[in-house]
């Protein structure tokens, strides 16, 4: 894309063109110089303790565990769940699975043990590459998912207890120089789980077609300018626009990643991981970017090398970029957008157009887009909220399937080819557009989308509840605040305590980002003539307050 003059050319020139053979552990990895630098490998903040792995290691180590694998079992097709945090495991694991020919399951350490239960049963993982952080909560599940017969987890033979095989072990009895299984863009790549509205969470396949979609986007909305870049995101590497839109859109443009595995977010630690390893480009969701406007003076307290910050996650508001502009004045804030199905295909690029505050900017080159009335599926006029549809020029860009639920992976199509978000917008008349708001129950909040189903099966686990509805709520600091109104099963003895409790289980079971923030008890909730219960009568009461 870089040979286009102008954002107009390039949407009415850009093709699709992807390669009749391809294997995203040789685009990644293998065909870069063996002696530049992947992975910038910072375990505790500090230069002493950084290990620099040249992609030539990269590449030998997958191979190792490639082999490894395959001497435990696992052959093409087979599903490899991925539980680790920003450790070089993480991506060599991932090659590793496209090497021999098996499908990832990207999964964060962030999940407790029910979570991680219904992903890796569902996708039907015959093995999971584990942190030792989550030893206990496989443990605990690994009799529920009868099709997990391997379990490695990071360490050696010393360190790694019970059944579990030490992931060091498994390299150990791998080899290097292996043939990369032959794949082709269709071929099964991985399994994202969406974060579920009106049901469990969606298993999204996708083909390796997904890294060339997410490395184009990322070439757009980092400016196009990703030559010698160096990246980093405090986001998990589980999640999609960490995954494919940063470590390996880096990897595929052979540029350096810094993996920093951490458990909070410290604004003062998150700059100087920046100028110690002289970040370029950075991808951090809209809630890690107010907390970073707590540090006063970063610019002239830290020796920066930032040039570009892409965010999404949830919508950026003006307060972002006002203390962007005055805090990092040369630095670029550029929104984008895209969906764990539907890659990431509307951005603002400061090289293309002119960025507007708080829009999610154009449709990137390579897809269409169109504004439908979400009852009549036409399109409505110019400045009218409707449902954003997307239509890719190449439909491999975007998800296969939905795990073994074809009828919600038709419902997500309409019979001409676009592709339905469930998202509202407004396209102003020079073409840009404006999130509006969720058409369905989905939170976004700190950075994540939340499906309150999920959350309101975890709170109905204490038996002092009777009935449960969880909703967002606005919140300054996240976007949106997780609110539980709970119907206990009798008057709660001390409110504060239950509140705690319910808190604690969410925590425990699902992720740490998905417990509520608020707790309301009520003596009924609303529900539909049907007894289900009316999340949309929760947001208006709370309107109301």
């Amino acid at each position: 894309m870089g040979a286009y003059d102008s954002y107009e050319q390039a949407r009415q020139a850009f093709e699709w063109e992807l390669p009749d053979s391809y294997n995203p552990a040789r685009d990644l990895c293998r065909k870069h110089d063996p002696d530049s630098v992947a992975l910038r490998y910072d375990p505790d903040g500090s230069d002493e303790t950084s290990d620099h792995l040249t992609f030539g290691e990269i590449d030998r180590r997958s191979d190792r565990l490639a082999s490894g694998l395959a001497a435990l079992g696992v052959d093409p097709g087979d599903r490899v769940g991925v539980v680790v945090p920003q450790r070089p495991a993480n991506p060599i694991t991932h090659l590793a699975n496209w090497k021999l020919g098996a499908v990832s399951v990207p999964l964060t350490v962030l999940f407790g043990p029910d979570a991680l239960r219904y992903r890796l049963e569902d996708s039907e993982a015959v093995a999971v590459v584990i942190d030792p952080s989550v030893r206990e909560d496989i443990e605990a599940i690994r009799e529920d998912c009868p099709d997990l017969k391997q379990v490695i987890e990071l360490g050696d033979s010393d360190s790694v207890d019970g059944d579990a095989i030490a992931f060091e072990t498994v390299l150990d009895r791998g080899e290097s120089g292996i043939d990369i299984y032959d794949a082709t863009p269709e071929t099964e790549s991985a399994i994202m789980y969406t974060s579920g509205s009106t049901g469990p969470p969606k298993g999204v396949v996708h083909s390796h077609a997904l890294w060339l979609g997410r490395a184009a986007a990322a070439f757009n909305y980092f400016d196009r300018g990703l030559d010698d870049a160096t990246l980093f995101t405090p986001a998990d590497w589980a999640w999609g626009a960490a995954l494919g839109g940063t470590l390996f859109a880096a990897w595929h443009h052979g540029c350096t990643v810094v993996g920093w595995p951490r458990e909070s977010f410290e604004p003062t630690d998150v700059f100087a991981c920046l100028e110690r390893h002289d970040v370029t480009h950075t991808f951090m969701p809209p809630t890690a970017l107010r907390m970073l406007q707590s540090v006063d003076d970063p610019a002239g307290r830290y020796d920066l090398s930032l040039e570009v910050i892409a965010s999404a996650g949830e919508p950026m508001t003006a307060d972002i970029l006002e203390w962007g502009e005055a805090a990092l004045p040369d630095v670029s804030i550029n929104e984008f957008y895209g969906q764990t199905e539907l890659n990431l295909c509307v951005a603002n690029s400061g090289e293309w157009f002119e960025p507007r505050p708080e829009s999610m900017g154009k449709p990137l080159p390579g897809y269409e887009i169109r504004v439908l009335d979400p009852e009549t599926r036409e399109p409505v006029e110019t400045g009218e909220v409707g449902e954003l549809a997307v239509k890719p020029d190449d439909r491999r860009v975007f998800f296969d399937e939905y795990l073994g639920l074809p009828e919600k992976t038709a419902a997500k199509q309409t019979d001409d080819g676009w592709f339905l978000t469930d998202d509202l917008v407004e396209r102003d008349e020079d073409g840009y557009l404006w999130f509006v708001s969720r058409a369905d129950d989905v939170i976004l909040t700190k950075g994540y989308r939340v499906g309150p189903t999920e959350v309101e099966s975890a709170v109905l686990d204490h038996p002092s509840v009777e009935q449960v509805g969880v909703v967002g709520v606005p919140d300054e600091t996240t976007g949106e605040a997780i609110k539980a109104v709970v119907q206990p099963a009798g008057e709660p003895d001390d409110p504060d305590r239950l509140r705690e409790e319910i808190r604690d289980l969410v925590r425990e079971n699902l992720a740490a980002y998905e417990y509520p923030d608020h707790i309301e008890f009520a003596d009924e909730l609303p529900t539909t003539s049907t007894g289900k219960i009316r999340r949309k009568s929760l947001r208006e009461s709370n309107a109301e307050r």
